[in-house]
């Protein structure tokens, strides 16, 4: 049972590589790596989002995370704003907002085209498995 474990593991991972470097692939022409369209997209879902907490949705140390936000500030992709008492938060500018919607659809092309071979049952039934793991 546990290499049996260990191979299943071994192919989720596997599976995220390829995503990781098809999507690198396809957001290249736009100029944007796959971090950099992950900070945005949670960014767009989460505007009051502090530094620390994209951090996490990103997976991300806070002090990577603060090196990245600083690059997509020189890039102007984002924008730093005052929050309560003496946070600073971002948003996203309209040239990121521009660049998050073009890479969604790029993302959502390859993400399709990885999960092709599967059924819309077999995605459901791995959506609940998924759930069910990750919580």
């Amino acid at each position: 049972m546990t290499r049996e474990l260990s191979r299943i593991a071994l192919r989720i991972k596997r599976l995220q590589a390829r995503h990781h470097r098809a999507i690198d692939a396809a957001l290249a022409p736009l100029g944007i790596s796959l971090v950099q369209w992950d900070a945005l997209r949670h960014l767009h879902e989460n505007p009051q989002a502090s530094l620390h907490e994209l951090a996490g949705l990103t997976f991300q140390s806070d002090q990577a995370m603060g090196t990245l936000a600083q690059r997509m500030i020189d890039r102007g992709l984002l924008e730093r704003t005052a929050g309560p008492g003496r946070a600073v938060r971002h948003r996203i500018t309209a040239r990121g907002e521009q660049l998050r919607v073009s890479a969604q659809q790029l993302v959502d092309d390859v993400l399709a085209e990885s999960f092709h071979p599967l059924s819309a049952a077999e995605l459901q039934q791995l959506d609940t498995i998924l759930d069910k793991l990750v919580g």
